[in-house]
């Protein structure tokens, strides 16, 4: 129970976070049997808490020794029977006793036809790429595999995580699971180990999977521009249609990655040229009052033109106004020291800063409406504390979403201005976003040609 309780908290908090959530090949996961999952790791705890709320297995992990050690967190961890791996970082004197008991645990749970996760990583980071990983995923594979003789049928899912924003409050996320890796047991060396050829050789497909998986750049200036040239890239190719997945999204920037270092060694004055034109792009649209690309589109103005509609929005913000407003005014408080707590705390650490906006806002918001109960409580008795915990946090969602969606109507009704005032500009700066597109396409045509010609 404490686990499932865990687990829908977990759920909830990721969701509002995240305005899209996207998992992508549940279906691949094999439902019984034994079962590791590899995990890349970004972002501090909001990783394993992807991994626990949408796979579809129950997930034991393995965590570093230091947070069983925390207080509050080695609650929660021991209450998902996490098992404890250390590190020399972490631990005074030998550790190798210690994590060969680990091991032992792990092949064990697996021998059981359990589920374990681990981040082979070895630490959570804001790399722009996938760091070496360590050997534990492949050594535990291993022995498990060879102490069941066999028959133990293990297989390693590699998952992915792809942040848009991943410190960003209302980005999103994406969850991505690969094709199972068949392990095959391996003789142990004399020391009762896995042989090490076994281990690197696994290590090296558990690599590649997860390479193949999460988007990689060997600089974060080329992930920024990568970012930016996607942007303009879709929103000239999705005029009128729905917003791509976020799947499409990841496969689009793995391959524009790919070509941004393939013309940074060929044709860099090409690339710069490429970056000044959507550097001078992105002004102009500020210039105009727009702040995403994708606002610079016919639909959109065709949409918001019609006089009814812009109307009867008015009338449906205007209605909602009263509790989104009693909702935004009762969590800001909440809301503002939860984002001043988390920067705080984290530093200059991004890659924990997610885990501290959402565990300051588990403690904050909940106290919040405690506080709100307790005060209702004085005027109106136990119903008013009923009502207390019933309505506010369903005031403080409606808050979100008016306030996520007045900003779409805004952004909406700016474009339609615009256009209306300017429509020469709002035409140049249409056919500027196609030349920047046809541009992009030139630029991976050639990396393809080139790929194609060293092909065997």
């Amino acid at each position: 129970m404490l686990r499932r309780a865990i687990k829908v908290v977990l759920h909830f908090a990721l969701r509002v976070f995240f305005r899209r959530i996207e998992v992508v090949g549940r279906g691949r996961v094999p439902r019984e049997g034994a079962c590791l999952f590899v995990l890349n790791h970004p972002n501090g705890l909001v990783d394993p808490a992807f991994l626990l709320c949408f796979a579809p297995r129950r997930v034991s992990f393995l965590a570093k020794s230091p947070l069983f050690r925390t207080p509050v967190v080695g609650f929660f961890v021991r209450a998902l029977d996490s098992i404890p791996v250390y590190r020399r970082q972490d631990e005074a004197g030998d550790t190798s006793s210690l994590n060969r008991e680990t091991f032992e645990r792990a092949a064990a749970l697996l021998g059981r036809g359990g589920t374990i996760a681990i981040c082979p990583e070895g630490a959570s980071h804001s790399e722009p790429y996938l760091l070496p990983l360590k050997s534990g995923a492949a050594r535990i594979a291993l022995g498990a595999a060879s102490a069941a003789g066999g028959a133990l049928g293990l297989k390693i899912v590699p998952a992915g995580l792809y942040y848009t924003a991943k410190t960003t409050f209302r980005s999103g996320a994406l969850l991505y699971f690969g094709e199972p890796i068949a392990v095959e047991p391996a003789e142990p060396a004399p020391d009762g180990e896995p042989p090490r050829e076994a281990v690197r050789a696994l290590s090296e497909r558990v690599a590649e999977a997860m390479r193949s998986l999460t988007l990689n750049a060997d600089r974060h200036e080329a992930l920024q521009m990568v970012a930016r040239a996607e942007r303009i890239f879709s929103s000239a190719e999705e005029e009128g249609e729905e917003r791509p997945s976020l799947e499409r999204e990841l496969r689009r920037r793995r391959r524009f990655v790919e070509a941004y270092a393939f013309h940074r060694r060929r044709s860099p004055a090409r690339l710069e040229e490429l970056e000044a034109r959507i550097t001078a792009y992105e002004e102009e649209l500020r210039q105009a009052g727009l702040e995403d690309p994708g606002q610079l589109s016919p639909s959109t103005v065709s949409e918001y033109a019609r006089v009814w509609k812009l109307l009867a929005r008015a009338a449906g913000f205007l209605l909602l106004l009263p509790p989104a407003l009693a909702g935004a005014v009762l969590h800001y408080p909440a809301y503002t020291l939860a984002g001043v707590l988390a920067t705080r705390l984290a530093r200059q650490y991004t890659d924990v800063l997610s885990t501290f906006k959402i565990a300051a806002a588990l403690l904050l918001f909940p106290l919040t409406w405690v506080v709100l109960a307790f005060v209702l409580y004085g005027f109106y008795g136990w119903w008013g504390v009923l009502g207390a915990l019933a309505c506010a946090p369903s005031a403080g969602l409606l808050a979100l979403r008016t306030r996520e969606e007045f900003g779409r109507f805004l952004a909406g009704t700016r474009a339609t201005l615009f256009f209306i005032r300017e429509r020469s500009f709002f035409r140049q700066l249409l056919e500027e976003r196609r030349r920047i597109r046809r541009e992009i396409l030139a630029l991976g045509d050639e990396y393809e040609r080139a790929v194609a010609a060293d092909a065997p």
